[in-house]
């Protein structure tokens, strides 16, 4: 039974496969996005006037920390894939062993480093003497567990990619659901603040962990913990790791642009300012993590049609992905360019932060449809292993494009300069990502993969 699980992945009609991937993973996605705006209402509504300025200087931390965890987690779950599209159940498992350790030791070295540096660390990110204590408050309680995020968030992956999307999503829905609860209890009836809402976030990453031990303990499962597995092998490692290090560089260059914005924002605007960025981050985040669950949905398609040497079905798989991932970015647009003002009210009581809330989701979504089409294409190139250009894909908005941007732009148009820096940004990386699809689908064309 649990091979033939496997086996649909290859047989099945693609865009049914795709729908049973991708929308558990939507759902999961946008769970966990519809959490991040109920978290930050609830700070920017119940914490004080700079609260979520402080949640938003958190943001470059939270963004590297997620990068080790998604260099494991998303490494670990495309080799998944592909071991199991190769018929290689036990060094499927292997993976899943060695992706544990991993998580382990990168978690527990991040959270000593950045306990032991917290203060430095948030000032350099852009933390005034407003919003300096919220944002402490928050991150040394999320850091105190950033062990359990890494294992919670990287098991999930796994759980997606060997075969269990459904079960990915109830573990996803089980800590959003436990989340918006302990939100209420410990910010709302225990009046505990910022640190409230950090103490529900690990409370409730605590409950889906629990299921997924569950989950890779039990004899039924498809991939489940061995103790024999667990040694640590230099080729797995060495394999996760070089397929994560898209997504890890991803992470690194979003907390150094996150930087930049903030630094940028205090300089020519102010806390308010830093606060409207926190807020239109998370709006587009609503969307973005819609398009980060059809991509998660897609790659283990993708994975294991290329591991078996489907690559027509991979490539179909890639198209239907997009064009919806197109669809959610474009929603975004509307949204926030028809009713700003009224979103940006969710979030804050205060009319001068709406305002300026306002402007900037205008601003920033000027090119929002383009998004969908890059985050497909990199998701493509990482799960068909093609590391080189999934990096460069993964770099191009951020390095080549919006950090130059948002160096120069200010000097011109003040925090103006800023806001109009991700749209340009994301419609150069667009015709970066075409002309790179394009030529390696010819590519495989030529040798006869198509």
């Amino acid at each position: 039974m649990e091979s033939n699980r496997q086996l649909q992945l290859g047989t099945e009609r693609i865009r049914k496969l795709l729908m049973r991937y991708a929308v558990p993973s939507i759902i999961a996605m946008t769970a966990t996005s519809l959490y991040n705006m109920v978290d930050s209402i609830f700070i920017g509504q119940r914490c004080g006037e700079f609260a979520i300025s402080g949640l938003a200087v958190t943001f470059p931390l939270m963004n590297l920390s997620a990068a080790f965890g998604a260099m494991v987690g998303i490494g670990s779950a495309t080799l998944v894939s592909v071991k199991m599209g190769q018929r290689d159940h036990e060094a499927a498992e292997k993976v899943v062993s060695n992706a544990v350790m991993l998580n382990l030791i990168i978690g527990t070295l991040f959270m000593l480093v950045s306990l032991a540096f917290l203060n430095p660390i948030l000032i350099f990110f852009g933390a005034s003497e407003n919003t300096l204590p919220y944002a402490r408050d928050y991150m040394q309680v999320l850091l105190y567990g950033n062990v359990l995020t890494h294992l919670y968030l990287g098991l999930n992956d796994i759980v997606r990619a060997s075969g269990y999307p459904q079960r990915a999503m109830a573990f996803t829905l089980t800590a959003v659901v436990s989340n918006i609860i302990f939100d209420y209890l410990f910010i709302v009836v225990f009046n505990l603040g910022m640190r409230g809402a950090a103490i529900g976030t690990l409370c409730a990453q605590v409950m889906a962990f629990a299921g997924e031990m569950v989950h890779f303990n039990n004899k039924n499962t498809y991939l489940r913990f061995r103790r024999s597995a667990f040694q640590f092998r230099s080729k797995v490692v060495r394999s996760i790791l070089s397929i994560g290090v898209s997504p890890f560089l991803v992470n690194c260059c979003a907390c150094f642009v996150v930087i930049l914005i903030n630094k940028g924002l205090m300089i020519y605007g102010g806390d308010h300012y830093v606060g409207a960025y926190g807020i239109s981050n998370r709006v587009v985040f609503i969307f973005f993590m819609i398009v980060m669950g059809i991509n998660q949905g897609m790659q283990p398609i993708v994975g294991y049609n290329y591991g078996a040497r489907q690559i027509d079905r991979s490539i179909k798989t890639y198209k239907i992905a997009s064009a919806a991932a197109v669809a959610i970015m474009t929603a975004c647009f509307l949204v926030c360019h028809i009713i700003p003002k009224t979103v940006a009210s969710w979030f804050t009581p205060f009319d001068y932060m709406i305002d300026i809330t306002a402007h900037a989701l205008e601003s920033v979504t000027w090119a929002a449809p383009l998004i969908g089409f890059q985050v497909i294409t990199v998701g493509l190139f990482t799960a068909l292993g093609m590391v080189s250009k999934s990096i460069f894909m993964s770099l191009t908005r951020q390095l080549l494009f919006l950090i130059p941007f948002l160096i120069v732009l200010p000097h011109y148009w003040g925090t103006d300069g800023i806001w109009y820096s991700m749209p340009l940004s994301d419609t150069l990386s667009f015709i970066m990502a075409v002309v790179l699809v394009v030529r390696a689908i010819r590519k495989m064309q030529r040798e006869g993969l198509l």
